[in-house]
């Protein structure tokens, strides 16, 4: 899902009206995950099929191409059956048939568009467009308006539907950020009319992976925990399966095996991008480069998961995702943070501005859900629009709820000003805060490293 998340931003940063629409495009039909074809067959299925059974056919130059029927289908059955396309372990080449909103579609994996697929080893002729018909199930967009029906009984997404009063609150975001209009929410409202492109591009891109896969990411664990059964371990595979693609939609693809890229798109990159300007980098939480502490947290608490659910053991698998959803929440307070001071004390223009508005939206939830007053109070210096920036009050409203959070002073680090060597005026670390015990750290190794290399083969085998 990162390579849509990529493809949307490399469509914004054209910053022209047909670039935001190729961009919005994107992010509604996807391009890279789930791509399946919509095939039309010319007579009626000579038998029936389940859902994964193999189907394979050729492409425009005669090559093989292979596929799996992606429901099942009865006997009898006429007219259009959707064929999910195989993905294989070359992360380069996962899958050959990348088209749905893509600007520059890759084709040459995909069916031809006519032709004759074997199904359960019978022959049948079909048709189809492959330039229509390659389209994606998966989309950034899906990820929220499908949050109402899946996440309804989980705590973090009913902060977040009960504070903007809508299931839909992230799809909602982006869509008035791409429509230049204004939200309607209960809460936490922004008018895009406000920004130009500069603003809007930041809106979009952030509120992209920061509200709608957020939570998603959150709802693969929640679901993992659900899918639990006590005392099992044979038939704990749904569970660990949601729990390690949660995993993988918190990293991505682009990552690479050991996670030390720079040019990731998720959430994983956030925290390294943010530890960086917090001076929380390090299984310490005290260095100014490498893996954030927050990831050094999250590769041991994945690892941990991951053991806990194939064995069994549900209630303990409950605790970790409450400490794994907390350290989320560490880089949207800092990125936060970070902009209050900018265009407080920093002359931070559009840009600035709109990138601290989303990570606000992307943390004002959980904030009003301890405190009301303090989520107040962040708003309203960091909305959209807002009149003045006062860093202080909100550095001030966050640390009163930090307890509630989960999260210390340590954790969130200060906003450190390379050029002398210290922390900027008025944005040091807020006091002493029970950091991350070297225990919790003490498999960062395994974890990160270990979960950082499934994702490679977890995001080929599920095209995610």
């Amino acid at each position: 899902i990162d390579l849509d998340q990529k493809a949307i931003e490399d469509q914004l940063t054209q910053k022209t009206p047909e670039a935001f629409q190729n961009a919005r495009k994107i992010y509604n039909n996807g391009g890279h995950s789930k791509s399946y074809a919509l095939i039309t067959l010319t007579d009626t299925l000579k038998s029936n099929i389940k859902k994964s059974d193999p189907i394979s056919g050729t492409n425009s130059e005669g090559n093989s191409v292979s596929g799996k029927a992606y429901a099942d289908y009865d006997k009898g059955t006429t007219g259009a059956i959707k064929v999910l396309y195989a993905t294989t372990d070359l992360q380069a080449s996962y899958v050959d048939c990348q088209v749905g909103a893509l600007t520059e579609p890759n084709m040459s994996g995909c069916f031809a568009a006519t032709g004759v697929l074997k199904i359960d080893e019978e022959e049948h002729a079909y048709t189809y467009d492959p330039e229509m018909n390659n389209v994606n199930d998966r989309t950034i967009a899906k990820f929220s308006t499908g949050a109402g029906a899946k996440m309804s009984g989980y705590t973090d997404y009913k902060y977040f539907k009960d504070y903007y009063g809508e299931e839909d609150y992230a799809h909602q975001w982006v869509e008035a950020a791409f429509e230049g209009d204004s939200t309607s929410f209960s809460n936490g409202n922004a008018d895009f009319s406000r920004y130009d492109f500069e603003g809007k591009e930041q809106a979009i891109k952030k509120g992209a992976a920061y509200l709608n896969i957020f939570m998603y990411v959150i709802r693969e664990w929640e679901d993992a925990v659900e899918d639990c059964e006590i005392g099992s371990i044979d038939e704990n595979y749904a569970s660990v399966h949601a729990w390690d693609e949660g995993v993988c939609f918190y990293t991505g693809s682009i990552e690479g095996v050991d996670g030390l890229t720079g040019d990731g798109k998720l959430l994983h990159q956030l925290a390294d991008k943010r530890c960086e300007n917090f001076k929380t980098c390090g299984e310490s939480g005290t260095d100014l480069a490498g893996p954030a502490m927050v990831n050094h947290k999250l590769g041991g608490l994945f690892a941990l998961g991951n053991h806990q659910l194939l064995s069994g053991e549900c209630a303990t698998a409950r605790g970790t995702v409450k400490k794994v959803i907390t350290q989320m929440y560490i880089p949207m307070i800092q990125g936060t943070l970070r902009y209050a001071y900018k265009v407080d004390k920093l002359q931070g223009g559009e840009t600035e501005k709109a990138e601290g508005a989303t990570f606000a939206a992307a943390v004002l939830p959980r904030v009003h859900a301890a405190s009301p007053a303090a989520a107040s109070i962040i708003y309203d210096n960091m909305r959209v629009g807002a009149p003045t920036t006062d860093f202080k009050a909100v550095k001030k409203a966050f640390e009163s709820v930090y307890a509630d959070i989960g999260v210390s002073c340590t954790d969130i680090g200060g906003l450190w000003f390379e050029g002398d060597d210290t922390y900027y005026p008025g944005m040091e670390p807020c006091g002493a805060g029970t950091a991350s015990t070297q225990s919790e750290n003490a498999s960062y190794r395994l974890g990160l490293g270990a979960f950082s290399s499934f994702c490679l083969s977890m995001v080929v085998y599920f095209s995610l």
